[in-house]
């Protein structure tokens, strides 16, 4: 299942608490992600190796882009429009107040809480799912938002979620995926998606990771349709036919790989963040890695309104 498959830790780009979120931007020739509870977005100039970061005021844990190159984050607040300033080589320094606008906030049901997983659909919707911070809690308070191309957020779409996660469209926009990666769900769905007014329906288990290694965490669809999900604790990177078929398995170094997003110019390399466990952690660990396994992916969406 692994032949052919080229893992490689890329060194410049240092090491997350809790990295997430991998974004490609091809204006940039650069791979975006955040470190959770370091508040930091990361910045990596791949070809030159040149890494920036910027601090924010608070837990950012998703992003995407608007076309004009505005970040819209998910954070502990609500939605967030983020400038960022131009990248330099060493460290960025915290972002200020005008550097930020919040776009929007829901009524959290509960204490702690944050977004956490999210990204565009192929129609340029932002859609992000909250969770409570403490998973030990095994809180069903999380639900899943869109964000419109007219700024307005939804009421939950869907609710019941504890850690939500593994948000991904099928090529062809019609088929929505979702994950709950608690340790008691570790549950992939499948939705038929209107892509005319972003409503997902016919809701149905994808696959059932109880009957595989990890939990499903972030997730990423290539040009064939097929499901990419990041196997956290347990080190793996599995891609599931449409049909919910497991045809491959890849190792990653890191025992705690978080999410995944094609990218590089042809869109060929699976770039993958990870986490450093509370203990026993790596030097791989929370690392961010590029796979080479011979499949491309689609250009990631952006976010289709004005920021």
């Amino acid at each position: 299942m692994t032949m052919g498959v080229s893992v490689e830790r890329i060194d410049a780009a240092g090491q997350a608490s809790v990295g997430e979120s991998p974004v490609w931007r091809a204006a940039d020739e650069a791979l975006y992600w955040v470190d959770i509870p370091a508040q930091k977005i990361v910045r990596l100039h791949v070809a030159s190796g040149a890494r920036s970061e910027w601090t924010l005021p608070e837990k950012v844990a998703c992003i995407a882009f608007d076309r004009a190159g505005i970040v819209l984050a998910g954070m502990e607040t609500g939605l967030f429009a983020v400038t960022l300033p131009e990248p330099e080589r060493a460290t960025g320094g915290n972002l200020s107040p005008s550097q930020m606008r919040q776009l929007a906030a829901p009524v959290f049901p509960s204490k702690d809480m944050r977004f956490n997983d999210g990204r565009c659909d192929r129609q340029g919707r932002f859609w992000s799912g909250t969770m409570v911070q403490d998973m030990s809690l095994a809180s069903p308070a999380g639900a899943l938002f869109r964000f419109d191309a007219a700024g307005v957020l939804s009421a939950p779409v869907i609710d019941g979620l504890i850690t939500q996660n593994g948000l991904a469209w099928s090529p062809d926009g019609m088929t929505m995926y979702l994950s709950d990666s608690h340790p008691s769900k570790r549950l992939v769905w499948a939705f038929d998606f209107d892509v005319d007014s972003g409503t997902p329906r016919n809701r149905r288990v994808f696959v059932d990771l109880h009957h595989h290694a990890g939990r499903p965490d972030g997730a990423a669809v290539d040009a064939d349709g097929c499901y990419w999900t990041c196997a956290n604790d347990a080190g793996l990177l599995l891609r599931f036919t449409p049909q919910g078929v497991l045809d491959r398995k890849i190792e990653v170094p890191a025992v705690k790989p978080s999410m995944c997003a094609f990218g590089g110019r042809d869109l060929d390399t699976l770039f993958v963040t990870s986490i450093r466990p509370a203990s026993e952690a790596t030097e791989d660990d929370g690392g961010v890695f590029a796979i080479r396994a011979g499949v491309r992916g689609s250009p990631e969406p952006e976010y289709a309104g004005a920021l």
